[in-house]
This record gives structure tokens, sequence and C-alpha cells, in this order.
């Protein structure tokens, strides 16, 4: 098998056509190019990807590939696939629920990012805790740098601090979060289609260490 260097304007444009056409008889009509030019380098870049992120971080890293089959069980949309190529990698550090990396590219656009969506509910009260002390305010700081810079970063889920905690504590956004992430948006999906995809990739990533090393504190 080849090597990997990026993705083929194939891969994209399966993307653009499954979101035009997500029905089972379109998807196995063109399944082998979806088993040729996105499943199988998808594969390969998620290897390469968490060797890279070990390197960036000196943490060991697992990856997950997103399944393309929907499950429509409970959802009222009933569209088979996914219209985008998901993948996350995880790394082994000692955080309580250690931050995670993200690619996601839709037929739209490529998102990075890094953090944590949602601490399960033990992790959960460490990050509070953690966000009462000095943590918290490397946290604002953080937000008010990094949007600064342009990174797309969600609001606080909670519309007030949670309860055991002083209402007008000085760190309330911080303790207003479930989690914590931070995104790069490029306008673009072709940025996947260019030489060097993983060193490109870990280049973005890089610039999200900040949320990184301060997420991987949280023990």
């Amino acid at each position: 098998m080849a090597q990997f260097d990026c993705f083929s304007p194939e891969a994209v444009g399966f993307l653009q056509d499954l979101k035009a056409n997500n029905t089972k008889d379109w998807f196995a009509a063109n399944k082998a190019t979806y088993e040729t030019h996105l499943k199988a380098p998808s594969k390969q870049f998620a290897d390469d990807m968490a060797l890279a992120l070990g390197d960036l971080t000196g943490q060991n890293h697992g990856s997950k590939i997103f399944r393309i089959y929907r499950d429509v069980r409970f959802s009222k949309d009933k569209t088979p696939y996914n219209a985008h190529l998901h993948l996350a990698f995880m790394s082994a550090g000692p955080a309580v629920q250690p931050p995670m990396w993200f690619f996601a590219l839709s037929p739209e656009k490529l998102s990075l990012g890094c953090g944590v969506f949602h601490y399960d509910k033990g992790a959960l009260d460490v990050f509070r805790d953690a966000m009462a002390g000095p943590l918290g305010a490397e946290l604002i700081q953080t937000t008010t740098e990094m949007r600064g810079r342009g990174f797309r970063i969600s609001d606080p889920e909670l519309k007030r601090v949670p309860s055991g905690f002083d209402k007008d504590h000085p760190h309330e956004d911080a303790l207003r979060r479930k989690g914590f992430s931070v995104w790069i948006d490029a306008e673009s999906p072709a940025f996947v289609l260019e030489p060097n995809l993983t060193k490109r990739t870990t280049t973005m990533f890089a610039e999200l260490m900040p949320v990184f090393l301060l997420l991987s504190r949280i023990k």
C-alpha cells in the first residue's frame, strides 16, 4: 500500500455527492469509490496522525474513525449515511478525562479542534473544582486570547453557576461550562487535497496546544 500523502479529489467529491444522494441504492452503486478513496486512506491518515500527535505532545495517542453509517433508531432524520468524515485522536495522558483532537471533513469545509466536548459525571465534578481555582482564570484568559486570534469557541452551556459555587464567582464563565473545545475552520475542504496533509494538520493542531496543555492538568 502506498504511503499516505493527502486525500484525492474523488474523496471530497464522494462526500459532496453523498450529501445530494443519501440513499442506500446510491451508496451501494458507489461503494467502491468510498472504499478506495475515503475508507482506506482514512485509516492510513489516522495511523499517521496518531504518531504525529504523539511526537507533538509527548503522549501516546489512539485514533477513532467514526462510522459512515448513521444510527437512525431514535432520530427523525432517517438518511442512512453521514456525509462527512470525522476522526478523533485520544491521548493516554493522566488527566481525569484527557482532551482529544478532532478532524471533521464535510463537503463544505474542514474543522480541526482540541478539547473535551462534555465531561462525564465524575470528571465534571473534578473539572468544576479546577475551574473554581487558578485553572479557571487560565481557561478564561485562553478563551479571550484564542477568540481574538479567530478561533471558534462555543459559549458556556449553563446560564448560571452550578450549585455548590458562589453565584458571583469570578470564574463564572468557566464554571458554567460542561466541557471546553476550540476549533479552527478552513474555508474549503481543499485543504485535504494538498500534499503533506499529516504535517500540515499537525502544524494546525500545534496552534491548539494551549488547550491541550491546560485540560491535561485537570486531574
